[in-house]
């Protein structure tokens, strides 16, 4: 009898499918390098055969029951032996989803258990008790149907969008930011990630920030300031009082975004940037430098032409009082440079937003300047601009030796559809976003999965050959995101502000003022389980904390893959990349393996400033991403990183320094090598100047301030 129908593990009755079968013995045999497919197709025919004798409808269970019979007959004993395994892992981890689903089964979305715990905790939606009220698949089905309904307004067909978005998303090939998830199709509805909000030289300017900013960060979004306009220290206020300055009021905002996590799970962000021509800076530079305060910002000099190039020529530069616009010293531009480069090289902040270069590239200027960027610094906006974020998953178009480049060119027309539908259908936080996002419909299409793409092309990140991968992807995305945004515009008009910006001026007709960002996708490339964004993997193994309270464990499954190809695969083996991270210094792991597996410690900061400059010259935004230097690393590492990416065109640059700080997102245990680390002497601390408050590093007890010329004891 031939089986035609089998029963679910939730009772549904489906069609029989004899491939299922042919996989699951072809991994099993894979895992233990006999991948013989004439052995495997005749064990995968004899289980059918014998099920058509027993069964009329045979249930999951009793098809791999029956499966297991037949390998432990055939003598295949390694083969055996997997597939048993295999068979316990599925139902350990069939039995912990459950749990994290609180009873419920969800068939149609494949998730690692990392990414169910992500989505349990973080984006399915709960009653009051705390109860489960959706499944992942209705997750996405809601998304999907919420950003879909913006097609009604054109004359197309709604239910078409939704069941195209659905399967981007029920496939991990696409997935759009924390708020779009956790917002859409709740009476929140505020869907967008990246705001930009303009603090002026008044208390009402200051305070209405303060304000927009708490609302935006109680519905899950990030916020970026320019504080460059406030005027310094005390400087006059009308007859009688001088002014606090912008230090103050940056530690307000601090404050407030703390009280606003304390109230939910959503995380407030922040980007905070002052000009580097600002009286201020130096105090700027110097807040986080005791590692405990303005935990709830990231810091960003705004630096613009004038002062690097005074910087590579060791020149004077100006310091501008921005209520008078009127000269009020100078200061030696290497010595600020330096005193930035002694906090980042301590604490990892401040980052460099490169400002002429910004401004360099926007398609609006008739509207107004670019002087902040979003939270995390890759999406420069102009003041209560915002832009919807979401990013394509790389892996899921890789073939054996490419990518699929037609599935890639169909992803990001989908990709631009689903984006641009959700400037429509979000709900603002405030009038003057709406107004001023709907006039430049800026949108922000990234990646993920790019490091995993590279192990599966059998390709190093740190290479000539990994640049030009990451010039042909990003491209090809930038490439057809515009074509697929030309389209837009045709079916649904140009952004309003188009007549005035710079593709009327080469008249091109697009629908977006911009396209391309890439964003961190911390939270999302969790969900998708690869690699985040553009950056390299940042261990074969790792622990990543996230949500304050919860550690995750994570092991490449490229990595995993390949070593069971390769035959070297070992649970023993796993456990020793867990406890080193890196693979370079094990020596059962081929030469050969180890030249591609690099991970970010394996990585030199200039091939990851090369990678990132290699990007930005297909991103019309910006890029987030961390430039990552060794435990030993020295000031003048450092120091030439920020030059170096000023040279090849990025817009801004963030370091971290290994271990600088006392907590990191994402860690592995201390190899022997830390250990000894941690029993030398610490490089001499980096401390202010009691003159200028600069930064300055001890030699023998006594340090000569790079800015002011002061020598300082310690």
């Amino acid at each position: 009898m031939t089986v035609l129908k089998i029963t679910k593990r939730d009772g549904r009755i489906v069609d029989f499918n004899q491939e299922k079968i042919t996989t699951a013995i072809f991994k099993a045999a894979q895992s233990v390098g006999n991948p013989d497919l004439q052995l495997i197709k005749k064990l995968s025919d004899t289980v059918v055969s014998i099920l058509g004798k027993r069964f009329n409808n045979p249930a999951v269970e009793e098809i791999q029951d029956v499966v297991e019979e037949v390998l432990i007959s055939s003598g295949e004993a390694k083969i055996t032996k997997a597939y048993i395994l295999y068979r316990q892992k599925r139902t350990e981890l069939r039995n912990l989803k459950k749990a994290v689903l609180q009873g419920e089964s969800d068939e149609e979305v494949e998730l690692s258990l990392n990414a169910l715990k992500v989505l349990e905790k973080r984006f399915l939606r709960k009653d009051k008790e705390g109860n489960l009220l959706e499944v992942p698949s209705q997750l996405f089905r809601r998304v999907a149907a919420n950003a879909a309904q913006a097609d009604a307004f054109h004359s197309q067909d709604v239910l078409a969008a939704t069941e195209k978005f659905y399967e981007r998303m029920r496939k991990l090939e696409f997935i759009p930011s924390t708020p779009t998830l956790m917002n859409a199709g709740t009476p929140v509805q505020q869907l967008v990630a990246s705001f930009v909000l303009p603090v002026e030289d008044s208390l009402e300017s200051i305070f209405d920030a303060l304000k927009h900013a708490a609302i935006i960060h109680k519905t899950g979004g990030g916020t970026g300031f320019s504080f460059s306009k406030l005027r310094p220290k005390h400087d006059h206020i009308g007859t009688h009082g001088t002014s606090t300055g912008p230090i103050a009021f940056i530690r307000l905002f601090n404050e407030a975004t703390g009280i606003v996590k304390e109230g939910g799970l959503q995380r407030g962000a922040n980007m905070g940037i002052l000009r580097i021509d600002h009286p201020d800076v130096l105090e700027f530079i110097n807040l986080k430098a005791d590692g405990k305060s303005f935990t709830n910002f990231n810091l960003s000099v705004g630096v613009t032409d004038t002062f690097m190039e005074a910087v590579m020529h060791d020149r004077e530069y100006q310091l501008v009082n921005p209520r008078t616009l009127q000269p009020v010293t100078t200061l030696s531009a290497r010595g600020v440079f330096d005193n930035i480069v002694a906090l980042a090289w301590q604490r990892g902040d401040p980052g460099l937003v490169y400002l002429d270069r910004l401004n360099q590239h926007n398609p609006t200027a008739h509207l107004g300047q670019i002087e902040a960027t979003d939270s995390c610094g890759d999406q420069p906006l102009l003041p209560y601009e915002s832009a919807p974020l979401g990013a394509i998953n790389l892996l899921t178009c890789a073939t054996k030796e490419d990518l699929d480049w037609n599935k890639l060119r169909d992803l990001v027309h989908d990709a631009v559809h689903f984006l641009d539908n959700v400037i429509d259908v979000n709900k603002y936080p405030l009038p003057e976003i709406e107004r001023v996002s709907q006039q430049t419909r800026k949108i922000g299409l990234g990646i993920m999965g790019f490091a995993d793409v590279l192990y599966h092309l059998n390709v190093p990140y740190n290479s000539e050959e990994g640049l030009a991968w990451a010039e042909r992807i990003m491209k090809f995305i930038r490439d057809e995101a515009q074509t697929a945004s030309i389209a837009f515009a045709e079916q649904r008009s140009t952004f309003p502000a188009w007549p005035d910006s710079t593709f009327a001026q080469k008249n091109l007709h697009v629908r977006n003022a911009g396209l391309i960002t890439l964003a961190p996708t911390g939270t999302v490339s969790m969900i998708a389980d690869v690699s985040p964004s553009i950056e390299p993997n940042f261990a074969i193994s790792f622990i990543k904390n996230v949500m304050g309270d919860t550690d995750l464990v994570y092991v490449n499954k490229v990595f995993s893959r390949i070593a069971k190809k390769k035959g070297f695969y070992s649970d023993q083996l796993m456990r020793e990349i867990a406890e080193k991270g890196s693979i370079q210094h094990i020596p059962d792991i081929p030469e050969e393996v180890k030249r591609v597996f690099v991970t970010a410690p394996d990585i030199s900061p200039e091939w990851h400033i090369r990678m990132q400059a290699a990007f930005q010259k297909y991103v019309d935004h910006a890029i987030s991403k961390t430039i990552n230097f060794p435990t030993d690393t020295s000031l003048q590492d450092v120091a030439q990183g920020f030059l170096l990416a000023y040279k090849l065109g990025c817009k801004g640059i963030t370091v971290y320094r290994d271990r600088s700080l006392d907590t990191q997102v994402i860690h592995v245990p201390q190899t022997r090598k830390h250990e000894q680390q941690a029993n030398e002497p610490a490089p001499k601390p980096v401390q202010q100047c009691n003159e200028c408050g600069a930064a300055v590093q001890f030699s023998q007890g006594k340090a000569v301030c790079q800015v002011c010329g002061t020598t300082v004891l310690q």
